[in-house]
């Protein structure tokens, strides 16, 4: 796909697949569900993070589980922790499943994703919703926000959070500098490999949910790169307009080191260079989003990745 082409498919689906998390009322799904007949999973993956799992799941469970019943399957997938992750979860009112004792046969790889895909064969829902555990600053909303575009729209099957993520270390303070992997690595890549991609405001969003009868036909990386693959994938396979994305607002969580981050960013350059088949254009548009008051700005960036010829092709 041209960048040219990319770029106006972006611009009008954004316009069309874009939504506020909180438009959609308990009640109004309530009954979507109930006419659809779906049955909802909300999963967590988690390894040792005992400091927030038990409010993550807590929340949910009091939210969508005894107080609505929204969410038909709360379940945390516990990647081996060394703390007591999986004893405050169960506490919180999720049901545990230790990831070596999903299939053993299948053996046990370590990583996000090897969870995300293990949770396949220990639920049953026919809309999965993915959170994360480190979460410290969201709300319930989450949820209802990831499900609405799902349950009132079938044409959907995926939909893909994005927030303001605000990042804090030590003494500093920067209301929007999360997403370091997300500015540097992230929208760099689908700048490059995937234009028609570059208008998901979070592309690297842990809280995503999908449809099962998808989800389960797709390949799943192991890592982090799990979540960029699934939006790539999804778009090959159906189009972007069975893509969503909504606006949940504010969201923070704990932040790894610049050197953990390293391996993170092979995990997604693989996921997509994996996904590649195209040739580059000379100038790139990447695209970044500045909050406002009443939305998100882009600020588009003619990045030229013009290659010279070795000096000896050029050479009098």
């Amino acid at each position: 796909m041209s960048h040219g082409y990319g770029e106006r498919v972006a611009r009008t689906w954004f316009d069309r697949r874009t939504h506020d998390g909180r438009q959609w009322s308990l009640d109004q799904l309530l009954e979507a569900k109930r006419s659809a007949a779906q049955r909802l999973t909300v999963v967590i993956p988690a390894r040792n993070e005992a400091a927030t799992v038990g409010d993550v799941v807590g929340r949910i469970h009091a939210a969508f589980v005894e107080g609505s019943a929204l969410v038909d399957e709360l379940v945390v997938i516990d990647g081996e922790s060394t703390d007591d992750t999986a004893a405050i979860a169960a506490a919180a009112g999720a049901t545990v499943h230790r990831l070596t004792e999903i299939r053993p046969d299948l053996g046990t790889r370590v990583g996000k994703g090897e969870a995300m895909w293990k949770s396949q064969f220990v639920t049953s829902g026919d809309i999965v919703a993915f959170v994360d555990a480190d979460l410290t600053q969201w709300d319930t909303h989450f949820v209802t926000g990831l499900v609405g575009p799902l349950l009132t729209d079938p044409a959907v099957a995926l939909v893909k959070g994005f927030y303001e993520r605000p990042y804090r270390s030590g003494a500093t303070y920067e209301p929007q500098g999360g997403g370091r992997v997300t500015e540097l690595v992230a929208r760099p890549m689908l700048a490059i490999a995937r234009p028609e991609l570059t208008q998901v405001v979070q592309p690297l969003a842990g809280e995503w949910a999908v449809r099962r009868e998808v989800y389960e036909t797709l390949r799943v990386p192991i890592g982090y790169g799990v979540d960029l693959a699934a939006l790539i994938d999804v778009a090959d396979r159906l189009g972007i307009d069975a893509i969503a994305q909504v606006d949940l607002g504010v969201r923070a969580h704990s932040h790894q080191s610049l050197h953990d981050l390293g391996p993170m960013s092979v995990q997604l350059m693989a996921a997509v260079l994996n996904r590649a088949r195209q040739t580059l254009d000379d100038h790139v548009p990447l695209r970044q989003f500045r909050a406002l008051r009443d939305g998100y700005a882009p600020v588009v960036h003619d990045v030229d990745v013009t290659e010279r010829p070795p000096a000896v092709e050029v050479a009098r």
